[in-house]
């Protein structure tokens, strides 16, 4: 059979093996960190939680860091340390993962989602104003694929406003915005460590913040709103006295985890740069490529790359995203497709939300593929991607 002919009509694919979108890499050090944890005291409640923390605060310039047992447990923890209950409203995005805006809801807020911009895929803080009313109470924005969302407009909505601002940056550590760390610019910060993730630590997640009120908080409701410490105590009958003082949640994460964590933060700055070459590879391969538009970068940040995004013109091709996708499925190319806009899922509907509320973000979530991005590739799996790409672009252009 011709190599050209496309996979999905019965030709030969691009590659022998299937390449997925995002995967982690363990190597014999992220081992060995593990299994010394094994082979100690602690499993859980021991000195690798603390000691990843105070790298992670370190590598973004935060003051404090408390890490969770996944980011959406981290995003409900800066939640309750931000005061949101019953009526309060808070501001996000709808292109992202259901954790961004479920946290809300589970302290009984309401999220109110604002468009994205067209070109960054973020939030659009100048379509935030508009929906501010007496009871918001923060803005989420996302850092979406890797790259910050415009935090100084959103920063400076909030002061005037008085709201509490969480970035939710799964996507980004190792970012920087204006020469400044994501991490220690926002009220909060969250990062997540799922697999596909920069690093991971299996299932996991941290927020940072510069906040003594919000870091003894977040303490505090990982662990069932329980506290030992003495300076905060009502009563106290003895050495092993501890009170729950409120009703927080078991969001621990183990020392199995986070000595994974810190192992795997030791490689970040080589993770980071691979992925910016994939980029940037891919980029310039795919650039003349008129039926497709790819990522726009702010010049005045860096992104951490964690989703290669290209938007399809389907004015241009004849067949549709889903045609599209399948077909580079059938190559053996890992394709995928974030997000579905929240509001857009049944539970969200149940609440009241409707469709095209925002229709930036519904338009492109028709035409949006994520192509394969993680350091573990190399070029030669670039350019798989890219000749997949070509082969069933071309097949379907009615250029």
């Amino acid at each position: 059979m011709s190599k050209s002919r496309l996979a999905i009509l019965g030709g030969a694919p691009v590659r022998a093996q299937y390449l997925p979108y995002g995967q982690q890499i363990i190597d014999e050090e992220d081992i060995k960190a593990v299994v010394k944890v094994l082979q100690s005291d602690f499993l859980t409640g021991g000195p690798a939680i603390e000691q990843f923390e105070s790298e992670i605060a370190a590598f973004t310039g935060a003051k404090y860091a408390v890490a969770f047992s996944s980011g959406t447990a981290a995003l409900h923890g800066a939640c309750y340390a931000a005061g949101i209950g019953g009526g309060d409203e808070v501001i996000t995005t709808p292109m992202t993962f259901a954790a961004s805006s479920n946290c809300v809801l589970y302290q009984g807020g309401k999220p109110v989602f604002v468009d994205i911009d067209p070109l960054t895929y973020n939030l659009n803080p100048k379509l935030i104003q508009a929906s501010i009313t007496p009871n918001t109470k923060a803005i989420i924005p996302v850092h979406f694929t890797g790259q910050p969302a415009e935090l100084d407009e959103i920063m400076q909505i909030a002061r005037e406003h008085n709201l509490i601002v969480i970035e939710d940056a799964a996507h980004a550590l190792g970012a920087t915005y204006k020469n400044r760390s994501i991490g220690a610019i926002g009220d909060m910060t969250m990062f997540s460590f799922h697999p596909v993730k920069h690093i991971t630590t299996g299932e996991g997640g941290m927020i940072a913040t510069n906040n003594p009120v919000y870091y003894e908080k977040l303490l505090q409701f990982r662990t069932h709103g329980i506290t030992r410490d003495q300076s905060r105590l009502r009563d106290n009958h003895g050495p092993w006295y501890y009170e729950m003082q409120f009703l927080g949640f078991n969001y621990r994460i183990t020392d199995i985890q986070t000595s994974l964590g810190t192992s795997q933060l030791r490689k970040i700055g080589s993770f980071i740069e691979k992925r910016k070459q994939l980029a940037e590879l891919y980029i310039r391969e795919l650039g003349a490529i008129q039926e497709i538009i790819l990522p726009h970068q702010l010049p005045y940040v860096e992104s951490s790359w964690h989703l290669f995004i290209v938007k399809l013109q389907l004015s241009k091709l004849n067949a549709t995203r889903r045609l599209i996708f399948q077909a580079l499925q059938k190559e053996n190319i890992g394709v995928n497709v974030h997000y579905i806009p929240t509001y857009l899922h049944p539970y969200y509907e149940s609440l009241g939300f409707q469709k095209g509320i925002c229709p930036v973000a519904e338009s492109c979530y028709e035409e949006f593929i994520t192509l394969p991005l993680f350091a573990g590739m190399d070029q030669e799996d670039v350019m798989d991607v890219v000749a997949a790409v070509k082969k069933v672009i071309s097949h379907y252009s009615n250029q």
